[in-house]
């Protein structure tokens, strides 16, 4: 697919359903099975069903659309239909509560929100002016020949779809368009509002990054700087697509050069993946640290430690190759492609996978950069770093902010004028808040975020990302926070893991060892006056990044009676 062909979400959506057309685009995976399959012909005819529908519902060009649902063949369906339906799409992620919907669908204006039986509930708050779309209530004549890949007998059916509004629940019938060789091309422009993300954040209060067509298809087509995708590939996905990482990278991506992409129907704890995996055998996938560094501690890093060959420095290379085949088998034995974002990667976990040879590769970005700007394909960037500047972007660092300009950057932050106006340099760079450098070949390396920097007694730049994980390194810990404390020493607040909790009755002694032992790697300046326990979890984001902003000026925390 050329770049000058597709302009907008709704011509990129016709242009892949009319070339790919009976190839699969989505599928469910469920108990060992594969259900609701789609074709890349019936995803483009579903779509355009779907800008009927809201043109029905009387959803008008630039209205606002919410998606609150799971991951399903619906949900690009419905994402493409908004788009074909020349309105803007407000994806919302499902563990959103009612409360935050409620704000958002106000602040965003929404016209209607696809919901699903599992959502709707979520949705109470909106009203009953706000059409309710249940996308899990399509329902198609079977004519379409979609799991069968026969030809429809004419050039268009009829649809059905279930909707909720002002206290009644009724069906819209509309035209399902078959003939897409001459489609009507939508009439919004590259440059003209695509989709707007409300990010939870770990600041606190959400705002709306308005994103263009042309920002995402820019960095769909970006990405091949990272992850070559053919349409022999199978993707499985496992980040919700209301996250911009997957909507880009794991959707949008992944349709431009014809994959398939298969989704759980369930979340991914370990008993839906490890068998999905066996099952379907995925070679590309987009997740996030934690997914691979629980992975490791839980299953890998012990067995390693268990095994004699690992302990001998001769036999050493011998016990990570047989680690390093069980964890490409664990996966189905097909993978390529491992792409890591959204946080960074714990360095022993990096370590271990840099050892093993696994396909990995890490990236940088930010929803309002759509999200990529930095990224290297498996095997061709220094460790640590997060690869290389994506090209037709532009990096630079000013005091040791990274700051960001290219297609990819967002138009602005809805209704907040206030909030753009900050997010950019006078001179029209994006400040995207993370501190970096770049060395002398372009590769990005990330030190930490901006509001998270501690100045040392006598103004030394102190990285707390830096010190939590050498303590997530020590194998005694599950998550770890380093801030000031109430007399500017540096302090770890941590979650101990179950090996930690276990040896519960010598927590003095383990926490007063876990400190010299951090402590003996870091600047006189950076090194942690106590250690404090929690026995609760860390609050964190959708995407797993800790609520930093709860826990300045925190109080001293009683741990079991002890401190160290």
């Amino acid at each position: 697919m050329k770049d000058t062909d597709d302009k907008t979400l709704g011509d990129f959506c016709l242009r892949a359903a009319a070339r790919y057309k009976r190839r699969r685009a989505f599928a469910v995976y469920r108990e060992g099975k594969i259900y609701n399959p789609l074709s890349y012909g019936d995803w483009g005819s579903r779509s355009l069903g779907f800008a009927s529908a809201l043109r029905t519902l009387e959803v008008k060009p630039g209205d606002r659309v919410m998606i609150v649902a799971e991951n399903r063949p619906e949900w690009p369906a419905a994402y493409f239909g908004i788009a074909l339906g020349d309105a803007v799409s407000v994806p919302l992620l499902t563990d959103f509560s009612g409360e935050q919907i409620k704000a958002i669908g106000e602040h965003a204006g929404v016209s209607a929100v696809c919901v699903t039986e599992k959502t709707v509930h979520q949705c109470e708050g909106l009203g009953p002016a706000v059409a309710r779309i249940f996308i899990d209530r399509y329902e198609v004549p079977a004519v379409s020949g979609e799991t069968a890949g026969r030809e429809p007998e004419g050039p268009e059916t009829e649809a059905n779809i279930l909707v909720w509004r002002h206290g009644n629940f009724g069906k819209i019938s509309f035209p399902l368009p078959r003939d897409q060789k001459n489609p009507p091309l939508p009439r919004r422009e590259a440059n003209d509002p695509a989709s707007i993300i409300y990010t939870s954040g770990t600041a606190g209060k959400s705002k709306g990054v308005v994103l263009s067509h042309r920002n995402l298809l820019f960095c769909a087509r970006a990405s091949r700087a990272l992850m070559k995708i053919y349409p022999r590939d199978r993707l499985l996905s496992v980040i919700p697509l209301a996250h911009t990482y997957e909507c880009t990278l794991g959707l949008i991506t992944a349709l431009m050069h014809g994959a398939s992409i298969t989704y759980l129907d369930r979340p991914p704890s370990p008993t839906v993946l490890l068998p999905a995996l066996q099952d379907l055998r995925p070679t590309a996938m987009v997740t996030v640290p934690l997914f691979i560094e629980k992975m490791y501690r839980h299953t890998i890093a012990p067995a390693l430690a268990a095994n004699p060959l690992y302990r001998f420095p001769l036999t050493r290379p011998l016990a990570l190759m047989a680690a390093g085949q069980r964890l490409r088998a664990a996966f189905g034995g097909s993978l390529r492609f491992f792409g890591i974002g959204g946080a960074p990667l714990a360095a022993d976990v990096e370590n271990f996978l840099r050892k093993v040879k696994f396909p990995y590769s890490p990236g940088y970005g930010l929803t309002e950069a759509a999200p990529l700007l930095a990224g290297t394909a498996p095997y061709r960037f220094p460790q640590g770093s997060a690869g290389s500047v994506v090209p037709g972007v532009e990096l630079r660092i000013v005091q040791g902010e990274i700051q960001a300009r290219g297609p990819n950057i967002m138009l602005e932050y809805y209704r907040d004028e206030t909030g753009t106006r900050e997010a950019f340099t006078p001179d029209g760079w994006l400040k995207t808040g993370d501190l970096g450098e770049l060395d002398k070949k372009g590769v990005l390396h990330i030190r930490g975020r901006l509001k998270s920097l501690i100045l040392g007694p006598s103004g030394e730049n102190i990285y707390p990302e830096e010190i939590e994980s050498l303590l997530g390194a020590s194998g005694l810990v599950e998550d770890a926070l380093v801030c000031p404390g109430e007399k500017g020493e540096i302090v770890a607040l941590v979650v101990l893991n179950e090996k930690a909790r276990a040896m519960i009755n010598a927590i003095g002694e383990i926490l007063e060892e876990l400190k010299k032992m951090v402590n003996k790697r870091l600047a006189s300046f950076s090194r942690i006056s106590r250690i404090e326990v929690k026995n609760e979890p860390f609050e964190k984001t959708p995407t797993h990044k800790i609520k930093r902003f709860l826990y300045r000026g925190f109080p001293k925390t009683s741990v079991l009676g002890k401190q160290s």
